[in-house]
């Protein structure tokens, strides 16, 4: 319930935010400083909902909404790196201090400290793992130190540990032999007693009644404090620790059937789905693609090709649009080969324009500062309002009163599955009906099917195309990803990342940044400053695909600094976080293992492709 409330109000809050970007951002901007402000408080907001929605989105089981989820956070990641590329665009300058704007909030620079979500590496862990075994089995075979080698010690450094050692060894020793001389000692002073006044029966009943009443006391003890403990809620009565130990057993053998249980219950939906609906599905695509053929002959003359399973196979057939709707994407197509070429036109005259303008650089600086500043378009808005709309259509007003183990929705899952029936069944149909038209034709128009000549002419056209290919990425082709991976393990190009998560990276915010920009000093970036723009740059366009494909990009990043600053912990905490492959390929390292230019090309057409 924690985790549902928590989702919900980062889906009110990017509600309010969407509204708010719609209003102001639109309209253009004159004063930097305003527009500034603006951005750093938009950058607060949405880092606030990426936090509650990753930390939801982990903690959630439901597997609906964890979906749900994940398309608004990649949406946020998304708008988060947009806005940081305004700001520095803005600043030219890569470190902002918003120091002034948190304490105004009532916020810590701890609360936009940026997380890192855990899907990153929980959804692909099992292939990590695996890789990690490989590449271990690796380094073992070919006899690579996967550790850092140990220093070698100079001769004095080794007898000095020795003489250390011997030292502390004898005086063990001294120290035991001691001890036994006293305790023989004792034991004979003992023995002595004895036999001078014999056995004492008060001694004896003495020594027992000590023990006796010290094991009773203990005992009274321990269940005082147990009663203690169980009064102040503490701890548990004996009765219902029983059925707490036992429900832990049974929540533990849950945990690690509940994986197993989903997939049984998918499947299980899926072939459900399979027998109730799978017949009424291939009748109706039979008869859709059959009415398609009849159609096609009435108006063409003659049975049309059936599309190849590269073309999407019936899906194309089905899909197929009416001549009017043909006729009016040509017509749109030619209007856009017009408005280019106007476009083309109009930038060459714009470019002799700035060229007569260079004469006069003060007049064009002019112009330049009275232009104003408008937000650039962005590709995650749409992402984030359609999760948004998605929630208010789905989730927000769903009852949930009967769903008590919240894991997962199985109408939603019908949902899903009846589109995989549908494709499979449609592949059966593909098959059916191909050779349906097949008979059709030798039935009708006396036609064959010239499938095998088609297939000679594409095998033709392939090795023709093999044989314009250099020799050596001919031999790259052929070869698998396994075999260019221990390649590259065993020649160094591929090292083993160390285990070291971005937080290890520990540094303070800066706090004077603002009060000493008012002074005309820039300040000196923190390492917390460091660290936020690693994960910023390095790590969230790495972990997701959608971030990767359509947020700001980041061609690389130059870490500078002295020895022992954190560079390659950066670098290390990069992989581990995002589950990253780590290649050397420093000038020291690949020297004289691909000599030549072709040595070169081979060996980046390696790494590219693994």
């Amino acid at each position: 319930r924690t985790y549902n409330k928590m989702w919900t109000d980062a889906q009110k809050d990017l509600d309010i935010q969407l509204r708010r970007e719609r209003e102001e951002f639109l309209q253009p901007e004159k004063d930097r400083v305003e527009v500034f402000k603006m951005l750093a408080a938009c950058y607060i907001k949405y880092m606030q909902i990426f936090r509650n929605l990753e930390t939801a989105h982990d903690q959630l089981v439901h597997r609906q909404k964890r979906t749900a989820i994940r398309q608004v956070l990649d949406g946020v990641i998304g708008r988060i790196l947009e806005i940081k590329k305004e700001m520095v665009e803005l600043e030219k300058s890569e470190f902002h201090y918003i120091d002034n704007i948190l304490e105004d909030l009532k916020l810590l620079p701890e609360d936009i400290e940026v997380p890192i979500p855990r899907y990153f590496v929980k959804e692909k862990l099992e292939v990590l793992q695996q890789r990690e075994k490989i590449l271990d089995q690796i380094l073992l075979n070919t006899g690579l130190q996967t550790q850092k080698p140990l220093k070698a010690m100079t001769f004095e450094e080794a007898v000095k540990v020795i003489q250390i050692a011997e030292r502390a060894r004898q005086g063990r020793c001294r120290a035991a032999f001691m001890k036994r001389i006293y305790l023989e000692g004792k034991r004979e002073r003992q023995t002595k007693l004895q036999v001078q006044m014999g056995p004492n029966p008060d001694d004896a009943a003495t020594c027992i009644q000590k023990v006796w009443r010290g094991y009773i006391q203990r005992k009274k003890t321990e269940k005082m404090r147990e009663e203690e403990m169980i009064f102040l809620g503490m701890s548990l009565p004996p009765h219902l620790k029983a059925t707490s130990s036992s429900q832990m057993h049974a929540g533990q053998i849950n945990a690690l059937q509940g994986d197993a249980q989903e997939r049984h219950e998918e499947v299980f939906i899926k072939n459900k789905l399979r027998e109730m609906e799978g017949l009424d599905i291939k009748e109706t695509l039979q008869d859709q693609i059959g009415q398609c053929f009849i159609e096609c002959r009435h108006i063409i003359g003659k049975f049309p090709d059936y599309p190849t399973e590269e073309a999407g196979g019936s899906k194309a057939i089905l899909s197929q649009k009416t001549p009017e709707q043909v006729a009016a994407e040509l017509a749109a197509k030619k209007e856009m080969a017009l408005q280019k070429k106007a476009q083309k036109g109009k930038k060459e005259k714009e470019e002799g324009k700035d060229k007569m303008k260079g004469k006069n650089p003060q007049r064009a600086g002019k112009k330049e500062e009275e232009e104003d500043w408008k937000m650039a378009p962005s590709n995650f808005l749409s992402i984030m309002e359609e999760g948004n709309s998605q929630y208010k259509a789905v989730w927000q007003n769903r009852d949930e009163g009967w769903d008590f183990l919240q894991d997962h929705d199985p109408e939603l899952i019908k949902e899903e599955k009846r589109e995989e029936v549908e494709e499979e069944i449609r592949v059966q149909v593909d098959e059916l009906m191909q050779q349906k038209l097949e008979n059709l034709r030798l039935a009708v128009d006396g036609e064959k099917s010239d499938k095998q000549k088609k297939g000679r002419k594409s095998e033709k056209l392939l090795r023709a195309q093999g044989a314009s290919l250099p020799c050596l990425v001919m031999s790259l082709v052929r070869r698998t990803i396994d075999s260019l991976y221990t390649e590259l393990v065993e020649e160094g190009l591929l090292i083993k990342a160390k285990t070291v998560n971005l937080s290890d990276y520990v540094g303070e915010y800066s706090y004077l940044g603002t009060t000493l920009r008012q002074v005309d000093v820039e300040p000196m970036p923190s390492l917390a400053d460091v660290r936020q723009l690693i994960a910023l740059y390095g790590i969230l366009p790495l972990g997701s695909q959608t971030v990767h494909e359509k947020a700001p990009l980041v061609k690389a990043l130059l870490l500078a600094g002295p020895t022992g600053v954190g560079k390659k912990m950066l670098v290390h905490a990069i992989c581990t976080e995002t589950g990253a492959n780590l290649f050397n390929l420093s000038a020291s390292n690949i020297a004289g293992k691909y000599p030549g230019s072709n040595g070169l090309q081979m060996m980046l057409h390696m790494v590219l492709k693994v």
